[in-house]
Order: C-alpha cells, then structure tokens, then sequence
C-alpha cells in the first residue's frame, strides 16, 4: 500500500484526547502523519485563518511530536500546505471533534473548516464528529475514520466528509447511513437576553422531529452518519456511506 502523509488537526487543541484518538488511527494504518492544530480552543472559528503575511505564527512542539500553533484549524492546513511543517501533505483528517456537527451549521465549524480548506487547496478533507462533549467511546469514532480515510485516499482530488459518530460502544452502533443536511429551521439557535442586558446566544431543541434522513434524525437513532460536502450546490454522493456500511455490516469492529 502507498503512504501517503496526512495532516491530523482540529478545533478543540492540539492537546484534546479527541486528536490523539485520530492521529492513532491514522497512524495505525501505516501512513506518515503529521499533527498540527491550535494551541487553545478555536471551535466556531469557521474557515478563519486570522493570520497576515508577513506575521509570524507562533508554534509549541509537544513531547507528543504534535505541533500547536497560535491560530485556527484553517491556518494548521494553510501552512502545513505551504510546507511549514515539511513535506505538505496528500490529505487532511479532522477531529475527532467532541461534539456533533450537524445541519446545515456545521459550515461555521472549525472541524469542518479544515475539511474544507484542504479541498480548496488541492486535497481531500475528513471531518470526524462524535455526539459527545465529554466523550467515553473515542475508539467507535476511530474505527469509521479508519475505515472513511481509506476511502477517502481512492476518492477524486477534492472530496470531503462530514461524518458524526454517536457516542456509544462499537456493537452498539446501528449502522452507517448517509445522510443530507439538516436544513436551518433545525437550528438550535436562539437570542436570548441575559440579566446585564446584553444578548446571548443559547440552544433550544426545536419542537418538531427532524426528517428522517437528515443527519440530526439519523445520528440520534444511534447510527453514524456520512454526508459528502463536495459540491454542496450537487446531487450529494453517497458511495462514501454505502462502501462504510458494506465494511461495518453490523461487526461490533472493523
């Protein structure tokens, strides 16, 4: 099997146990990685990279080998591309975030983000989801990254997937299945008014039950889901989730 060099970052930090569930993954399959992602939190940050040229970014390595930098996922993928870091790499894999990343919002994720950015830069881009903040089963999310960045290496230049995987055991998953977007009526978002006066954004849970083949339904009726956000304004491709499925097939393991 060729190696490829794959660039391992997130939104949470560099230091989250969520990177270093992935970083193991990818480096299990036999590939060179290279880990970069923010020094602190940057979730929310989108596809900010925060940085002008000409502006050093300011960068810790770890005893881990992990490098942190003073900037966003975005920025991780732009100058691991330009070759900061050594050779750029062939592809990008995100997360494993801890937290969902669903709807049509999931475009305001840093997670996503670096997805995104790699794909615009010439790559391939993951993004891994779990449905949890303070996640106990990092190994299921794992298991379909390794199964989703094999695929992703045979894909055409440019593709990318969403993939959220709930936060259950591995026998206890359901299955994978694609899945569309929730759209932006699901939004949990609300404006609130907090006591000093000033506005405040909060989550509520929308009244109506999501559709049931959007990731939000899909997700929370304990599957694993894959969404292809190549060309969002196309037909979405769903080879990604079926060839997840024939691979998983109701095994507790891949």
């Amino acid at each position: 099997m060729k190696q490829f060099r794959i660039l391992v970052t997130n939104d949470d930090g560099v230091e989250s146990p969520g990177i270093q569930a992935l970083a193991e993954t990818v480096s299990d399959l036999g590939h060179d990685v290279l880990v970069v992602a923010p020094l602190d939190d940057q979730s929310g940050v989108g596809s900010a990279r925060a940085a002008m040229a000409g502006r050093p970014v300011r960068t810790k390595v770890l005893d881990s080998g992990f490098i942190g930098i003073s900037g966003t996922p975005a920025l991780a993928v732009t100058l691991a591309r330009l070759g900061a870091f050594g050779p750029p790499p062939d592809l990008v894999v995100s997360g494993i975030n801890h937290g969902i990343n669903i709807g049509v919002s999931i475009f305001h994720s840093g997670t996503v983000a670096a997805a995104l950015t790699a794909a615009s830069q010439g790559m391939s881009g993951l993004a891994m989801s779990i449905g949890s903040e303070h996640p106990r089963f990092l190994e299921t999310a794992g298991a379909i990254a390794a199964e989703a960045t094999r695929w992703l290496i045979t894909a055409p230049t440019g593709t990318v997937l969403s993939v959220n995987v709930p936060d259950v055991p591995a026998a206890d998953l359901q299955g994978v299945r694609w899945a569309r977007l929730a759209p932006i009526s699901r939004s949990r978002l609300a404006a609130e008014i907090a006591p000093t006066g000033e506005p405040v954004i909060v989550l509520n849970t929308p009244a109506e039950p999501p559709a049931p083949d959007t990731d939000e339904a899909l997700l929370f009726a304990g599957y694993a889901t894959v969404t292809s956000l190549t060309g969002v304004r196309d037909l979405p491709d769903q080879s990604a989730a079926r060839h997840l499925q024939a691979q998983w097939n109701g095994r507790p393991e891949l």
